[in-house]
């Protein structure tokens, strides 16, 4: 065998090395013998879509407001402590201390609590200033008296006790 040709056997032997991929056959044995993943369908139904509106913090005692003119007709309430939660849907946070927001409400029955969301009323977010969600404010005879920016249970709830 001359060089040249040795060479050449050399360099189709590690090309044909490179191209191929090494295998490791440690989980060969898992891929072969798992199952195939069914995907669920989905059932459609005639069921109205149910709105955030009607869930349970509305019956609980947590009102949504929906518009610039509930807001003002919440606002004109007097003698009453008003708690507004500023949510959006998207926001992590807000969901997580709604059900804290509902108790709250269970708790303090001489507050009235709102809940706006920020996306679908822009303008009485940007009338109070909102800049982070969740952020709640605390009126009382048509006065802030307090505010809470995030999702702080505990703050919340001192604000609440101090202006109750």
């Amino acid at each position: 065998m001359s060089a040249s040709a040795a060479f050449r056997r050399t360099l189709l032997t590690s090309a044909s090395r490179l191209s191929r991929p090494a295998t490791n056959n440690t989980f060969s044995s898992f891929t072969r013998t798992a199952a195939p993943v069914s995907r669920p369908t989905l059932a459609f139904s005639k069921a109205p879509a149910r709105h955030f509106s009607a869930t349970m913090a509305e019956k609980e005692g947590v009102h949504n407001l929906t518009s610039k003119a509930d807001f003002d007709t919440a606002m004109a309430t007097k003698d009453t402590l008003m708690v507004l939660d500023c949510f959006a849907t998207w926001c992590g946070p807000c969901k997580v201390i709604a059900p804290q927001v509902v108790k709250m409400s269970d708790t303090y029955k001489d507050a009235r609590f709102y809940k706006i969301d920020v996306d679908d009323v822009p303008e009485v977010a940007q009338e109070l200033g909102v800049r982070a969600m969740p952020t709640f404010f605390l009126f009382k005879n048509g006065e802030k008296v307090s505010e809470v920016v995030g999702a702080n249970p505990k703050a919340l709830e001192t604000a609440i006790q101090n202006n109750v």
